[in-house]
Formats: structure tokens, C-alpha cells, sequence
């Protein structure tokens, strides 16, 4: 039976290459056969050839995670709520480099196997050349987001999957990597694809902006928009310019927005496209810009925008916003009295060397607090080194946090690569989801506390003086009982538990909602009337502060005249959330996130339809299916 598709899928494959035109089915979508062509007369491959995917050697797996770490923590967070945001089951959320190679897979536990037995490894070459037509193989030929439902691989051994994929690039155009959600169930249709498309072209241009703010982090950065509540969003135009003036680089939304190539903007003054002088652009320049003020180009377009640098002298018709005192302590806000005391505690059994076990919720501030302990201790002076074991690949965890000797396996790097244990030495190393660390290197962590050595892969024995902070948010008592979890570990890492409070149940809400609009407002004076107060008080706030940081930045980010009134406010919000909601009770996410996507979409293609179409990976008459069902309608202005 297997066979017989796999010859009927070759047939397929070879009718279409030669040129005769199919109605319906794969063939029919012209750069399905674009790449099937590649890849017969290209690559020379054989569609019912059925072989094990091209793997790399774990030491060049580790260097290409090394050249692309930055990527990867940015990645990280987006990969994991992607994945829940498409409800998990069935579903590998993977990052690949620019040659196809996966780096990162984010999957439920219990299904890895069965994306493994599809050839969905780390470090698998996945490129067009190696596996055909394929979601990341071709989105790295076509250079766009796409989809390849099941019968359009070429391999045969592929049908089985769905595959949405969208490139992420760099600064400067060139292509850094591909976000690629893959499926492999059988009922998966390609038109319920649009949602999973939708929602993977916006993480990775979430991706692709954080990135891009994170490279130009020491240059004044011009963020702006057609439209003043879009700056802020991952549809807004960025511009990095240096100190005198000229720009260094260009994302793709600044080229459309400005109506440039990259080629006739990089190295110019940024003044001979904007209708003002370098000094008065300056003089707007805020070190966390977020109210958007107007700004005209040279050639009369109207733009609204956000400079992000150090401020010269303003002009005399600017006035320097007055700075909002944050009240800090110790980078944290610790207005409830029982987190105040659990704080206290912490920093005096750690000043003792004694190691903390922070647990508490997802998003209620573990890694703020740990921080906050390392600054306010002896040790602020020194590095305080993060590992997230939930977020890195179980065969790679180890090089990570233990480091390797050059020559150590094959393909390790000639100068070896330090683990964050020697990164962390004379300081603190954080351990966030350590129940998730695998049982071997429980093991061999625990050797470290006690020995107070660590040993490299393939080297020697090296003295290190670091002291742990762990956290989770699972019960580890569950875990030491099911087997998962070493007891001795256990005991050894918890020195003194700490249970970090859920936003709901803290007392000092108020207090909280002010220090982190102060953080998010970056200097600038914002007000919150009382009744908005009051529903983002009253709010459930399931994803807890990491949530209500998210969403206070963005109303920052739109707030135009320094207060933020109930209308601003997300629907959910004002809406209110009871303190338990079932699952059929819930919000829409997806139908949220798809409208959210259109619109970003239509804005960035100028409400072309075609252009629209293309860039989500759907036809014109699904395009505009998805506009009447959410009621999008163009505005004339």
C-alpha cells in the first residue's frame, strides 16, 4: 500500500515536470512546480526514494546555535506561545538557520517522537536540495511565507505533513532563518492552514523587529508608521542611523513605507529623506521612546514616528518631557508585604551561599526576582548567567551548561566553548524550568554543587565559585515521585523555597500597575483614568505581570496625549474575566490573531489584494472570505 503511493506520488510529480498542466491537485499552484522542477533537474532527487533525513554532527549543530544565540533567546518565548496559541496538539514549532538547518523544535513531550519519525531532528538539513519541496526548503528558494500541504512535497515519504513556513531576515535583507509550524495529522486541509500561516508570518516578523532592536541597540533607531496606534507593532518601518546622521540599515516595511530600495538609503543622511534637520530629529530623541509625534518626508508623505537614543539639546520649541522617578527596589516592585519579607529572606540565606528554589506561576516574575536578589547581594558586580532548561534541546543542554573542549567530539569547535557554569563564575547562575532538566545532568549538576568542579565534555576538572537560583513553575515533589526528578537534587537546590504569589493574589496591584507603566513610559508622563484603573485592576490576568507588562507597553506605545482612557484598553480587558473561565467560555485567539494579521498584512501591502494574497499564502477569493467574516472594510480618509 505504501508503495503504491509512493509510485502513484512520483508519477504525479514527473506528469507535472513535464510540462502538462493539472486543473487541480499540487501541480496545479505554478511554484509547486517550480520547485518540483528544481528539484528533478536542479538536485537530481527521486520523489519515491524514501531515506533518512541528512543530519549534522552535534558540534556543528552547536556552532550554528552559537552564531545564531541571539536569534535564538529572542525565538525562544515567540516559538512556545505559537505553539499554544495553535492549542499544541499536533503541532513542531521549528527555527531553522538560512541553510535549512533545524535548530530549535518546540513540541509536546509525548509527540516528539512521531515529528522524529518524520524526519523533524535537530540539526536535519531541510533544505530544498537535501528533502525536495518542502515549507522550509522552498520559503528559503522563494524567500517568502508559503505553505506546502502533504501530496505538494516532492518526496513521497513527506505527504504526510503540512508545512507553514516564513522567513525571518536580518537588518541589512539578507536571510537569517525560518520559523516553520508543521503538522503531521492527516485531516489537516490546506484552507485551515490560513490561520497557522497567519499566525507564523506574525512571530516571525516579531522575531525579525526584536531582532532588529536588538542589533542597533547603541544607534538612534526611527521607528514610524502610516498611522500613529501602529507604531510599536511589528508592521512599523525601522531605521538605524549612526552618530552622524547616516543610515546603517533598513527593515522591509521602512523601504515600503519611504518608497525606496535599500541599496538608495544605506549610508546616506537620514536628513536628506526627512523634512527636518539632524538636530531636530535629535531633539526628539527619547532613551525609551513611545508617545509617536508627526514627521514628513522630503517627498510629502505623512508618517507618525519614535526616535529610541540619547536626546541632544532640544530646540527651543521642544520642552524635555519631565522623567517619571520610578519607585525601584531592587529592580523589582515589592509593595506587597509577604513578597517584601520572602525577598528579605532570600537575600540573607543567599549571601550565605545557601541556593533558592523560586516557584510560582508562568510569568509571576521568577527571573525579576532572582535578578533582583544577585543585584542586591555582594555579588552584584558579577555575572548573573540565565539557562532556561525548558527552552533549549535536550541534546544540547549539556554543551550548554557544562562547555566542551576543542576536539572533544566531531565537529566541535578548535577553541571549545565555555558553559554557563564557567560564564557564571564569581556570580549567579539562574536555572529557570530546572524540572525539566533531563536525568542525566541532574545528575552530573549535582556533582558540581558538591564538588564545586565542573567538567567539560572531553576536558578537566575546573574549580568554579558560582551559586544557583532555580525556579519552575511544577510541583518538584510530583516530579521526585513519578522518577523524573532526583530526590538529592531536590534537597541540594532547595536551601529555602520561595512561592512567588500570582498577580491576582498580590496586595500591591496598584502599586505594581504604576512602577511598570513608569518602566514602560520610558520618561514620559502617561495617566490612567480611574475607570481604566480600575477593569486593569479587577482583570484575572492569567499570564500574570509578564501579561499586564505586555499590554502596558503597548498602550504606552499608543498613547498619544499621556493618558490612557477605558477605549484604549483591549476588549478582553474591558470586558472583565471571571476568576475561573471555561474553555468554552473563552476568548478567541486565533480569530483575534488572524484579523490582527490581515490588517497588519493589508497595511504593509497598501491594501494590494494580489500582493495580499500571496504574501499569506492564500488565494484571492479566501482573502476576501477572511474580509467579510471579520468585517474589514478599507477606511477612505
Amino acid at each position: 500500500m505504501h508503495d503504491n503511493h509512493l509510485s502513484r506520488h512520483a508519477q504525479q510529480v514527473l506528469t507535472v515536470s513535464q510540462g502538462k498542466r493539472h486543473l487541480h491537485g499540487p501541480g496545479a499552484d505554478p511554484s509547486i512546480a517550480r520547485s518540483w522542477l528544481r528539484c528533478l533537474e536542479d538536485y537530481h532527487l527521486d520523489p519515491a526514494l524514501s531515506m533518512a533525513p541528512t543530519v549534522l554532527e552535534h558540534g556543528r549543530v552547536l556552532e550554528s546555535r552559537e552564531r545564531l544565540q541571539q536569534v535564538l533567546q529572542i525565538a525562544g518565548n515567540e516559538m512556545s506561545s505559537l505553539h499554544q496559541q495553535l492549542s499544541g496538539a499536533g503541532h513542531a514549532v521549528l527555527l531553522t538557520d538560512a541553510r535549512g538547518v533545524i535548530l530549535n523544535c518546540v513540541t509536546a513531550p509525548a509527540e516528539r517522537k512521531i515529528f522524529e519519525r518524520a524526519g523533524l531532528w535537530l540539526g536535519a538539513d531541510w533544505s530544498e536540495a537535501c528533502e525536495g519541496t518542502n515549507g522550509i526548503g522552498t520559503c528559503l528558494v522563494e524567500r517568502q511565507a508559503l505553505t506546502i500541504h502533504q501530496d505538494e512535497h516532492f518526496r513521497g515519504r513527506h505527504t504526510g505533513l503540512t508545512c507553514s513556513a516564513s522567513p525571518v531576515f536580518d537588518p541589512h535583507g539578507e536571510l537569517l532563518a525560518v520559523l516553520d509550524v508543521s503538522s503531521a495529522r492527516h485531516d489537516v486541509s490546506r484552507q485551515s492552514q490560513f490561520h497557522t500561516m497567519a499566525l507564523v508570518n506574525l512571530s516571525a516578523k516579531m522575531i525579525e523587529s526584536c531582532y532588529f532592536l536588538r542589533c542597533f541597540d547603541n544607534q538612534w533607531l526611527l521607528r514610524f508608521h502610516l498611522q500613529a496606534e501602529s507604531v510599536g507593532l511589528f508592521s512599523e518601518g525601522l531605521l538605524a542611523f549612526d552618530g552622524e546622521g547616516r543610515i546603517s540599515a533598513v527593515n522591509q516595511s521602512a523601504l515600503n513605507l519611504l518608497g525606496h530600495i535599500r541599496g538608495g538609503l544605506l549610508g546616506k543622511p537620514v536628513e536628506a529623506f526627512f523634512d527636518c534637520s539632524l538636530d531636530e530629529l535629535l531633539g526628539r530623541a527619547s532613551a525609551n521612546a513611545s508617545a509617536s509625534w508627526p514627521l514628513h518626508t522630503r517627498d510629502g508623505r505623512h508618517l507618525f514616528a519614535v526616535l529610541r537614543g540619547e536626546s541632544r539639546k532640544p530646540t527651543p520649541l521642544m520642552q524635555a518631557a519631565k522623567p517619571i522617578a520610578a519607585p525601584r527596589l531592587s529592580g523589582i516592585c515589592l509593595g506587597d508585604a509577604a513578597l517584601q519579607a520572602d525577598f528579605r529572606k532570600a537575600l540573607r540565606v543567599f549571601e550565605r551561599d545557601v541556593p533558592l528554589l523560586v516557584n510560582g506561576e508562568t510569568g509571576s516574575g521568577k527571573e525579576a526576582f532572582a535578578k533582583a536578589v544577585h543585584q542586591a547581594s555582594q555579588r552584584s558586580s558579577k555575572a548573573f548567567v540565565a539557562l532556561n532548561c525548558a527552552a533549549i534541546p535536550e541534546s544540547l543542554i549539556e554543551s550548554e551548561l557544562f562547555g566542551y573542549r576543542g576536539g572533544s567530539f566531531t565537529g566541535a569547535r578548535k577553541d571549545g566553548m565555555r558553559g554557563k557554569l564557567q560564564q557564571a563564575d564569581g556570580g549567579t547562575l539562574f536555572l529557570d524550568e530546572i524540572g525539566d532538566m533531563p536525568l542525566a545532568l541532574q545528575t552530573r549538576l549535582l556533582r558540581v554543587l558538591e564538588d564545586r568542579q565542573v567538567v567539560p565534555i572531553g576536558g578537566e576538572p575546573e574549580a568554579v565559585n558560582v551559586r544557583i537560583i532555580s525556579a519552575t513553575h511544577r510541583n518538584l515533589l510530583e516530579r521526585v515521585a513519578d522518577g523524573s526528578f532526583r530526590e538529592d537534587l531536590y534537597y541540594r537546590l532547595n536551601g529555602l523555597e520561595v512561592a512567588l504569589p500570582a498577580l491576582r493574589a498580590r496586595s500591591d496591584k496598584s502599586q505594581l500597575l504604576d512602577f511598570l507603566l513608569a518602566e514602560e513610559a520610558g520618561g514620559d508622563t502617561i495617566m490612567i483614568d480611574e475607570a481604566a484603573r480600575q477593569a486593569l485592576l479587577a482583570f484575572n490576568w492569567p499570564g500574570n505581570v509578564r501579561q499586564l507588562r505586555n499590554v502596558l507597553r503597548t498602550l504606552a506605545a499608543l498613547c498619544d496625549e499621556g493618558r490612557i482612557g477605558i477605549e484604549d484598553l483591549p476588549v478582553m480587558i474591558r470586558q472583565g474575566s471571571p476568576a475561573v473561565r471555561a474553555v468554552d467560555e473563552s476568548d478567541h485567539p486565533l480569530e483575534d490573531a488572524e484579523r490582527s494579521a490581515l490588517l497588519n498584512v493589508l497595511e504593509q501591502t497598501r491594501w494590494h489584494m494580489t500582493h495580499t494574497a500571496q504574501q499569506l499564502g492564500v488565494s484571492r477569493n479566501t482573502l476576501y472570505r477572511k474580509l467579510r467574516k471579520h468585517g474589514i472594510e478599507r477606511r477612505v480618509s
